[in-house]
């Protein structure tokens, strides 16, 4: 049995799950999961993923597992993805809990509202904006400083925060004031493969 992973091309958390095993040159088959369409809240699906969620992976020897950062650390256990000092190992981590708490929940949300929902931007809440340049004006800190988030090298941090962070237009969000962000999506692409 290939690994299966169940995703929307649409959502920048089950595309890093899909950058994820192909760096890792993982033998895998993408299911494509509409979630404008309902399909996660078929029975089927429900019987994989109670939550209605993707993405979603069926492992090789069939065990179902969820959400986004989780799949990711698992795909990536012993790879290069994950550094080896426990501190390096441990900022990495930082950088995935923030991305799901400080980052997605603003980014990826004005994206969804204004490009896929058809929301005017005036009717959104004004805190999205102003937290999701927060995370922006956070990640051009850090990448002022070094070409990833974990310094000289490419984790796993790196693959979560681009996949909404390279969209992030599409949210109303003008990554004109943030350039060391733009050139690290640029590395990033060049990286994943990905355009």
């Amino acid at each position: 049995m290939t690994l299966r992973i169940f995703g929307d091309r649409i959502s920048g958390n089950c595309l890093k799950v899909k950058w994820t095993a192909e760096r890792l040159r993982l033998t895998h088959e993408w299911v494509e999961t509409s979630v404008l369409r309902g399909e996660t809240r078929t029975p089927e699906f429900l019987a994989l993923n109670p939550a209605g969620q993707v993405p979603t992976v069926v492992l090789s020897d069939g065990r179902v597992l969820a959400q986004s950062n989780a799949i990711m650390l698992h795909l990536a256990e012993g790879s290069a993805l994950i550094p080896t000092d426990a501190y390096d190992r441990a900022r990495m981590l930082e950088w995935l809990f923030w991305e799901q708490y400080s980052h997605e929940p603003y980014v990826a949300v004005a994206r969804f509202q204004l490009t896929y929902l058809g929301q005017p931007r005036e009717s959104l809440d004004a805190k999205l904006f102003e937290k999701g340049h927060a995370a922006l004006a956070r990640l051009e800190t850090q990448l002022s400083a070094t070409p990833f988030l974990i310094g000289e090298r490419l984790t796993l941090a790196d693959i979560a925060l681009v996949a909404y962070t390279r969209v992030a237009h599409e949210g109303g969000f003008d990554l004109a004031a943030y350039p060391a962000v733009q050139a690290w999506i640029v590395r990033m692409e060049y990286a994943l493969n990905i355009r």
